[in-house]
């Protein structure tokens, strides 16, 4: 069993995959999710520090659901946050559109072409179920 304290709350819960967050804090950060997320498609043109105060959230928690592209803003919005890489402004994740296919183009540079093996069975050339006994 793996037992952690929670982030936020300090509280010991058992731990399985993910945020280390109890529960009861997952919940309440949903919570606070829901009301930003209702409060942007509510005010399209209130920028971090608006969404903030208005929803009684920390910035920090609109600018990292941005980048897990959770929230996005509209094209017209004056929200953004920079790019990872150049610094250019977008409207969610963590990079831009150029940035993504640069990265994209060197990482298909690096693979070597034609290296994709075929799937191969183990030992078994008859798929059948098989029962020990006993």
């Amino acid at each position: 069993m793996n037992v952690r304290n929670c982030r936020k709350c300090r509280k010991l819960f058992n731990y399985v995959v993910g945020p280390v967050y109890c529960a009861q804090c997952k919940q309440d950060m949903e919570a606070e999710f829901q009301v930003v997320k209702k409060y942007v498609q509510d005010n399209p043109g209130s920028d971090i520090r608006m969404v903030s105060e208005a929803c009684n959230v920390d910035p920090n928690k609109i600018r990292q659901w941005v980048r897990e592209e959770r929230l996005c803003f509209s094209d017209d919005s004056p929200i953004g946050i920079g790019c990872e890489r150049c610094g250019a402004t977008i409207k969610s994740g963590r990079f831009c559109a150029k940035c993504k296919a640069e990265m994209t183009t060197e990482l298909k540079s690096v693979m070597p072409k034609g290296t994709v093996a075929a799937p191969t069975s183990k030992n078994n050339v008859n798929h059948r179920m098989r029962f020990l006994e006993q």
